[in-house]
């Protein structure tokens, strides 16, 4: 939103017309002219660390148990097991440390607060994951080759039981709110680390019953692609968020459209929709109203169609009446009679108001 646009001497009149308005009809407009706010910004309730925490002392206990284990074994599958485990005890205290971040009050500098200390989490695990990944996938490809021996019956009986392990501790984080994208990608590690140990059960299978060493290596190479496909995911969602982009599923074309087809706007500019943190929308614009309009009850009009047909309830809109003449057929933006957007950024949205018509 551009604030030094427009005339300063019609912007302080039109200010002040607007807290006149608002106190004539009762309202209470605390953030100034153009603007109106209805949000929450709390920590889902839904998110509880307990059941993060349960789900880590699981892990860490059995990850410990599966490293000598699989030393003894010799199966690259266990150890790979293993260091995606210890992955997941780190995506887990990772994302309660960054919960506990999130909610702290904003303040000072950090007008959001540190709410975004969750998607780096998510950033952090998503990161993890592409990273182990690499290292397995080179381990695995080398044993292909040159298969070592491996003890099939402890392989498979040690892997059976990290599927117990890992359906328990899944089954923890999910009572945690995965709407979260730092929960979700703790979340992910222990899924993928579940796939990977009934992958490595089946490998022990087939070393134990037929002696093929290389399935070993084979079930490896299965859990790197899962690891890879969840970790670009959350890296590609994390990346949304960090560049501002429009949440998945909000068109912020069809949202302007929607808006200046309201009675009473003639165009709609400035239009920002992006995310603070994983389903904390925020949106922003510059709102241009006819001549003699009510800008208050267009902005009112406005935020009721984003909260209930988008469900975005913090919305910033910087309310302004038309200038007369408007130059262009509702542009605002190309001539030297046109105060109100000197640097417009994105899409104009004309509206179906004529200037100067209330």
């Amino acid at each position: 939103m551009n604030k030094g646009r427009g005339n300063a001497a019609e912007k302080h009149a039109h200010a002040h017309h607007d807290h006149d308005h608002d106190r004539a009809h009762g309202h209470s407009h605390a953030h100034g002219h153009g603007h109106g706010h209805a949000h929450s910004h709390g920590v889902a309730p839904d998110a509880d660390r307990r059941w993060l925490s349960i789900a880590l002392g699981l892990i860490v206990v059995y990850m410990a148990v599966e490293v000598v284990i699989g030393l003894a074994a010799g199966s690259l599958a266990l150890l790979s097991d293993a260091a995606h485990m210890l992955s997941d005890a780190a995506s887990i205290v990772l994302a309660l440390v960054a919960m506990r971040l999130a909610a702290r009050p904003a303040r000072g500098t950090y007008t959001f607060g540190l709410k975004r200390a969750e998607i780096l989490s998510a950033l952090a695990n998503g990161l993890t994951l592409l990273l182990v990944s690499v290292w397995l996938a080179y381990e695995a490809v080398s044993r292909l080759v040159s298969p070592p021996e491996v003890d099939g019956p402890l392989m498979f009986y040690t892997a059976l039981s990290g599927v117990v392990v890992n359906v328990a501790a899944a089954w923890c984080m999910s009572k945690a709110n995965r709407s979260s994208l730092n929960v979700e990608g703790a979340f992910q590690h222990i899924l993928t680390d579940l796939y990977a140990f009934i992958a490595t059960t089946a490998a022990g299978a087939v070393v134990m019953f037929t002696g093929f060493a290389r399935a070993d290596a084979v079930a490896t190479l299965i859990v790197v692609a899962l690891m890879l496909r969840s970790g670009t995911t959350l890296v590609r969602a994390a990346g949304r968020i960090f560049l501002e982009a429009a949440p998945a599923g909000a068109d912020p074309d069809a949202i302007g459209a929607r808006l200046a087809a309201h009675e009473g706007v003639v165009e709609i500019h400035d239009l920002h929709v992006w995310e603070i943190t994983s389903g904390d929308v925020v949106l922003s614009a510059h709102v241009i109203v006819a001549v003699g309009g009510d800008c208050h009850g267009v902005r009112r009009a406005l935020q009721t169609t984003l909260r209930e047909e988008y469900g975005i309830t913090h919305a910033t809109l910087q309310v302004d009446h038309a200038p007369a003449p408007l130059v262009g057929a509702g542009s605002v933006t190309g001539g030297p009679e046109a105060p109100h957007c000197e640097d417009a950024h994105g899409t104009v949205h004309v509206g179906s108001t004529l200037p100067g018509k209330g």
